[in-house]
């Protein structure tokens, strides 16, 4: 049996060693063999327009007016928007905004209250 680290990209179990590094063939991650992987690296930080840390459950509000695709309406600014949750997709933020029901927001569009 083989002790080698799972990926810390994608935690597949196939790594492999080559020389002085570790190398997933799943995702094609290469990481050196001296690098002790950490959690607080793997872990994203979501962070609003003024630099705030955001986290489930705040209370953000939008900073500009943002056009709604495939639809004519625009949430505008200032519209505070409660009990976020941060996601791990191309927005960083998933949302129910009252009035136009759930959305994806990017958090540099927003500000923590």
């Amino acid at each position: 049996m083989s002790s080698l680290p799972p990926c810390p990209e994608c935690q597949a179990d196939f790594t492999y060693e080559d020389r002085n590094f570790y190398v997933c063939p799943q995702c094609a991650h290469e990481w050196s063999a001296n690098e002790a992987p950490s959690e607080a690296a793997s872990e994203k930080v979501v962070r609003d327009s003024a630099g705030n840390v955001l986290q489930d459950g705040d209370t953000v509000t939008v900073i500009k007016d943002l056009k709604l695709k495939g639809s004519s309406g625009v949430v505008k600014m200032g519209t505070k928007v409660k009990n976020i949750r941060l996601v791990d997709a191309d927005h960083d933020i998933d949302c129910k905004i009252d009035g136009f029901g759930p959305m994806s927001l990017k958090s540099e569009f927003v500000k923590k209250v």
